[in-house]
C-alpha cells in the first residue's frame, strides 16, 4: 500500500463525523515531507489539523509505514494554494478569482458558479474606445491550468 493511501485512510477515518471538512491533497515528497492540506465548507480550524496531526502522526509510527526519517504537516489549504476541488469552487461562490488557462491566458473575476464540468465568472471586458462591461464567461475545467482566490484589503 502506498503512503499516501495508508494516510488519507487514517485522515478520513478522523474526520468521519466532520461532513464539513475535507481533504484537498495528500502528498509525500521526496525530501521527506509528508503534506496534509485539508479544507472545510466553513473553513478549518487550527486545532482540527492538530488532532489529524496526532492521529495520522500516531498510526503511522505504530504501524511503521514510513522506514526513514520525514516529518508530518497538516495544514489548511491556503489562499497561495490554488483551487483543486470541485468542492472547493462551489466554498467560493460570489469570490473573485484569477483563473490560468492552459492556453497561458489569465482571466479575472467573480465566481459565480459551478458545476462538474465548467465555472462561470463574470469579467469585465474593456475593448479601445469603449466603456468596460461586465460579461459571463464560462470556463470548461478542462481548460484550467489554476484558480486562485484574490485577496482585496479595500
Amino acid at each position: 500500500m502506498q503512503i499516501e493511501d495508508r494516510v488519507r485512510e487514517l485522515v478520513e477515518e478522523k474526520i468521519a463525523d466532520r461532513e464539513d471538512l475535507f481533504i484537498v491533497r495528500i502528498k509525500m515528497h521526496i525530501n521527506g515531507l509528508l503534506e496534509i492540506l485539508l479544507d472545510g465548507d466553513n473553513g478549518i480550524a487550527i486545532e482540527d489539523c492538530a488532532k489529524i496531526s496526532r492521529h495520522v502522526g500516531f498510526h503511522l509510527e505504530e504501524e511503521n509505514v514510513i522506514d526513514k526519517a520525514y516529518w508530518l504537516e497538516v495544514s489548511s489549504a491556503g489562499i497561495d494554494t490554488g483551487l483543486l476541488l470541485n468542492r472547493q469552487y462551489v466554498k467560493n461562490v460570489g469570490r473573485d478569482v484569477r483563473v490560468k488557462t492552459t492556453t497561458a491566458e489569465k482571466r479575472e473575476g467573480k465566481l459565480l458558479a459551478v458545476n462538474d464540468t465548467r465555472i462561470v465568472i463574470e469579467e469585465k471586458v474593456k475593448e479601445k474606445g469603449k466603456k468596460a462591461e461586465l460579461i459571463q464567461s464560462e470556463i470548461p475545467f478542462e481548460q484550467i491550468k489554476e484558480t486562485k482566490v484574490l485577496i482585496s484589503f479595500k
